[in-house]
């Protein structure tokens, strides 16, 4: 742990102001937790603080109209962010008390809002909108925190280097097929160049392997068995083409299902998610319940943006949202709680659709707004395009589930 990390905790437990009231978790039993607030700083503290991490600060005078309008949001800001090692501590001067202060850092007006980076001398003076996706936007850019959509780019690039086939169909021949299967999974299709089927499923085999660039535990490959014959025969190979999936060298099942693009990356989902404990061995291939790989996938969080996606996704039946900030440790402790809400919903047949709208995203931006998304998490559910009042009960699976439940009017999920 380094000094640094000690230094910055110390001095939150020193400044931040907090209140203990008592609260139901999700056994209903009580339990003390702590609501933190902007921290108020005069001269010495303010010197201290500045030292020890980043602190964005509003400097305020009590009889401002403006200050008054920004002091819920700041505090909402302040309960997010004031956290055990925060990435910035929310803070606030009162200029009516502390004047020399206020005139050192060039306050001519109320509120002035300044964010204070580790090791800068200079701060930097916040000038859009006094909104939470606004602010919440200008502390990612200052601090560099990554967006939802970063973080995706920079997965994809660890997976591509990690397997450099992700996103592109592998060519296999006569050398390469047994070293290339011999661990993994691997859909294959097993072609001839002459066969209008193959022909037709080619831009879709493509396309299939670009669509699971993110999928870093699977390969698309082919063969052409007018050239590699032999290996072909070894698969029991009769007709053109042939999808196998084969895990470890294995012949697992050959697919049979669909050759859409949807279909096919549904299968490969599936069988990825797939456990492979209770197989039954049947002469050199394994043939695997069915029922058990179905059981096995699991309806993922939706990512919505402001590309139309949002508007699309809402439109008809139940949609349940939560408008998030990657850096939000209260959004960080639902996500777990939110994925295994998506997995039971998908398990009622009731097409219900789990979602998360990246608010720090420059796409999400107008989409927060035009919800009226004020702190993070907000939860929001939509029944036919119309927003329900905001959800604001426990954030346990059972209370979640309850509450899609009178949507939908079954007694469980």
């Amino acid at each position: 742990m380094s000094l640094r990390f000690l230094i910055t905790l110390a001095a939150c437990a020193l400044f931040m102001p907090s209140v203990s009231f008592v609260r139901a978790n999700d056994d209903g039993q009580n339990e003390n937790a702590e609501k933190q607030f902007a921290v108020e700083l005069d001269s010495e503290k303010f010197d201290a603080l500045i030292e020890t991490g980043n602190v964005f600060v509003k400097f305020f005078a009590p009889w401002c109209g403006h200050c008054k309008r920004l002091a819920p949001l700041w505090e909402q800001l302040a309960e997010i962010m004031n956290v055990d090692d925060p990435k910035v501590i929310i803070a606030k001067v009162d200029c009516t008390k502390h004047q020399g202060l206020c005139a050192q850092h060039q306050v001519t007006g109320y509120p002035t809002l300044r964010l204070y980076k580790l090791g800068e001398k200079e701060s930097v003076k916040f000038k859009g909108t006094r909104d939470m996706p606004a602010i919440t936007d200008f502390i990612n850019q200052e601090l560099n925190t990554p967006t939802e959509i970063e973080l995706d780019a920079q997965k994809e690039q660890d997976a591509s280097e990690t397997n450099p086939n992700i996103g592109k169909v592998v060519e296999l021949t006569e050398d390469t097929f047994a070293k290339h299967v011999s661990s993994g999974n691997h859909f294959v299709k097993f072609f001839a160049p002459w066969c209008s089927h193959c022909q037709r499923l080619a831009p879709t085999w493509e396309e299939l392997a670009k669509e699971l660039i993110k999928e870093t535990g699977v390969t698309i490959s082919k063969i052409d068995c007018t050239q590699y014959r032999p290996i072909c025969q070894d698969f029991e190979v009769k007709g053109y083409p042939t999808l196998l999936w084969i895990e470890d060298g294995k012949k697992i099942e050959k697919y049979s299902g669909s050759r859409d693009l949807d279909t096919l990356k549904s299968y490969v989902e599936k069988m990825v998610g797939a456990p492979l404990g209770n197989n039954e061995v049947n002469g050199d291939s394994i043939e695997v319940a069915k029922d058990d790989r179905e059981d096995a996938k699991k309806l993922n969080v939706q990512s919505l943006n402001g590309d139309g996606v949002f508007d699309q996704t809402i439109a008809s039946g139940i949609t349940f949202v939560k408008f998030y900030a990657p850096w939000c440790g209260h959004c960080q402790k639902l996500q777990p709680t939110w994925e295994q809400l998506a997995t039971a919903t998908h398990a009622s047949g009731q097409g219900i659709v789990i979602a998360k709208v990246d608010c720090t995203a420059p796409e999400n931006k107008q989409i927060c707004i035009d919800q009226q998304v004020e702190g993070y998490p907000t939860l929001f559910l939509y029944k036919d395009g119309k927003r329900q009042n905001e959800y604001e009960g426990s954030r346990s699976l059972p209370e979640l589930q309850a509450y899609v439940n009178k949507f939908i009017g079954h007694d469980e999920l």
